[in-house]
């Protein structure tokens, strides 16, 4: 129990010299003064994404959960899931939380989509992260199809309205859509930069922000993932740990953060993986990576939180052009 500690000392120090050193400074609670005024971009998407478009939304992520997960049966690499005997914790419907919600977008035919996100702390109170196979189709010279962040989504009600997402806004790394999203399943995390909601109140302003960390491993414990499962009304929790997954399948290469949680399905992509924070959450991973975030309900998977992750929160935060897929 002494060693236990003291690595999760060594951590956590480490983890906040990371958020310090490297420009991860926390924002505060609300920027100085009140809203700068309307905007009509969030009030038009506010409009459409009634109760019942947001009901009829289908995953944006089609892949992650679709597999009916073996309980008690070693996975291939193709059908990842719980190994024999392992213990699967329960998730719970629950109202959500400020700093998590779901994005909400039509496709080229019109249909709704959803995928999971996270609010993470940043200069301009703007940032949503999540995975990049959720962002992927919005880097560049893709059209924004009625692209808006809803924090705490729940029961058709958007408790903080509806947050735009900026033209140039997506950020996903360069390696993702060079590699694809199998090859380049190491690097399957994206940032959003938003807009104002419709009363012209930013972001974090609106629902405070998580701390994002980087380099801090694979293992934790406690770790929270929440995420939004498709034509749900609720958003899913689940209190598990995360190990180092080391990929035996070629198509998918890497080591990724792996946490056992029931009932992650298709739209929970991009949900975030949480740990306590002094003051309030921190963020070490998000659903997606290995297999687009496992192709069972049972088990999950993420990205490494690394160097390459920290690069493009910078590039994000500088408003630097967003890497766009070859043409």
């Amino acid at each position: 129990m002494v060693r236990r500690t003291r690595i999760i000392r060594h951590t956590a120090a480490f983890a906040a010299a990371l958020l310090f050193g490297a420009g991860f400074a926390p924002a505060t609670a609300a920027a100085e003064g009140g809203p700068a005024g309307t905007n009509p971009a969030a009030a038009a998407l506010d409009a459409y994404w009634s109760p019942a478009r947001m009901a009829a939304a289908v995953p944006g992520d089609t892949g992650k959960g679709a597999v009916a997960g073996p309980s008690a049966r070693a996975a291939s690499p193709t059908e990842d899931g719980p190994r024999p005997g392992e213990y699967i914790p329960p998730s719970r419907s629950f109202d959500g939380i400020p700093q998590a919600g779901t994005f909400f977008w039509t496709d080229a035919n019109g249909t709704g989509r959803t995928c999971s996100g996270s609010v993470v702390r940043s200069p301009g109170h703007d940032l949503v992260l999540s995975a990049g196979h959720c962002l992927k189709g919005y880097s560049g010279p893709s059209p924004r199809r009625r692209l808006g962040f809803v924090p705490q989504y729940h029961d058709g009600l958007k408790p903080f309205g509806v947050f735009p997402v900026a033209a140039d806004g997506v950020y996903v790394p360069q390696e993702y859509y060079d590699l694809g999203e199998h090859a380049g399943a190491a690097y399957d995390f994206g940032f959003a930069v938003t807009e104002p909601n419709q009363d012209g109140t930013r972001l974090q302003d609106a629902v405070g922000g998580v701390h994002l960390l980087t380099g801090t491993g694979y293992y934790h414990l406690p770790v929270r993932m929440i995420g939004y499962p498709g034509n749900a009304q609720k958003p899913l929790e689940c209190w598990s740990r995360t190990t180092r997954w080391a990929s035996d399948d070629p198509a998918d290469p890497g080591t990724f953060p792996r946490i056992a949680c029931d009932a992650f399905v298709g739209g929970t992509s991009g949900g975030p993986m949480l740990v306590p924070w002094p003051d309030g959450w921190a963020v070490i991973g998000v659903i997606g990576g290995y297999h687009t975030g496992g192709n069972t309900p049972q088990v999950s998977y993420s990205a490494y939180f690394g160097a390459a992750t920290r690069a493009l929160y910078r590039a994000a935060v500088s408003g630097a052009p967003p890497a766009a897929p070859a043409s």
